[in-house]
């Protein structure tokens, strides 16, 4: 895969879609996930005839695991970097969890750049609630390990009738969570951005097309803080899909096509 020297780091990014394609999308994981984890959206994304910009955050995949702790405003720099450095401008943005903090940032600091916002299963300040669930993942990290932590993450993560009704799924995605290749000092590097992120009194100034979209049975980040998110942000719009806090890999189409419909609304 192709990768850019930016921001102090080398950063491992992949490109998909035609060329000539007319509208970019850039995406943005989340916390602990590598580029691959829109694997299921690329496909239709690709098929509506967008080119799609993909990429490993600092501290995961390919890219560079430089010291911590990391913050939604360096990552978001990251990005803005990072697409500065390909050429690409006016595009559509969607950040997923981490990734619509991350997200958030970019488009305060650089709206201007952007022709939609989609935020998705993401807060713009985390509650006491979620703040003692990062704390005890940080406890069990550095406990045990971070593959123990996934595999907890991942009881949160989809709903009480993915794991009865497609049991096989289920036992793949908490393999592929419990290999993760992630040391202990990076991913608590990774945490720290959504234990410390607060935007919620700035995102205000946003004024680029905005979606807000949940999974409409989310309790690892609940619907209630992006729901707040929502609320916050002028003129924004506010979708569900069903699932959980994987939505986006538990109903991908239903997933895919609220943001299509979305991006292609703002174009």
């Amino acid at each position: 895969m192709p990768v850019a020297d930016v921001n102090g780091i080398t950063i491992n990014y992949l490109i998909d879609g035609d060329d000539t394609a007319t509208e970019t999308i850039v995406l943005i994981n989340g916390l602990a996930d590598d580029l691959h984890s829109w694997d299921f959206q690329i496909p239709d994304l690709v098929e509506a005839g967008f080119r799609v910009l993909r990429f490993d955050n600092r501290g995961i995949g390919e890219t560079d695991r430089p010291a911590g702790p990391y913050t939604s405003t360096l990552l978001a720099d990251d990005a803005k970097a990072l697409v500065d450095e390909l050429g690409i401008t006016d595009f559509h943005l969607m950040g997923v969890s981490m990734g619509g903090m991350i997200a958030q940032e970019f488009a305060i600091a650089h709206g201007d750049g952007l022709k939609s916002l989609t935020l998705a299963c993401t807060y713009g300040v985390a509650d006491p609630f979620c703040q003692q669930m990062f704390a005890y993942w940080a406890d069990l990290a550095k406990a045990i390990d971070v593959p123990f932590v996934m595999r907890d993450v991942a009881l949160w993560a989809f709903t009480g009738p993915f794991f009865e009704h497609r049991p096989a799924d289920a036992t793949e995605f908490a393999g592929a969570m419990a290999s993760l290749d992630m040391e202990v000092e990076t991913y608590l590097a990774q945490l720290n951005v959504i234990q410390e992120h607060d935007a919620l009194d700035r995102i205000g100034s946003i004024t680029v097309p905005t979606l807000v979209l949940a999974g409409d049975e989310d309790i690892l980040i609940p619907v209630r803080l992006s729901q707040r998110l929502h609320e916050a942000i002028p003129g924004s719009r506010w979708a569900t899909t069903p699932g959980g806090h994987a939505c986006l890999w538990e109903s991908p189409e239903p997933f895919n096509r609220a943001f299509i419909d979305f991006v292609r609304s703002a174009s």
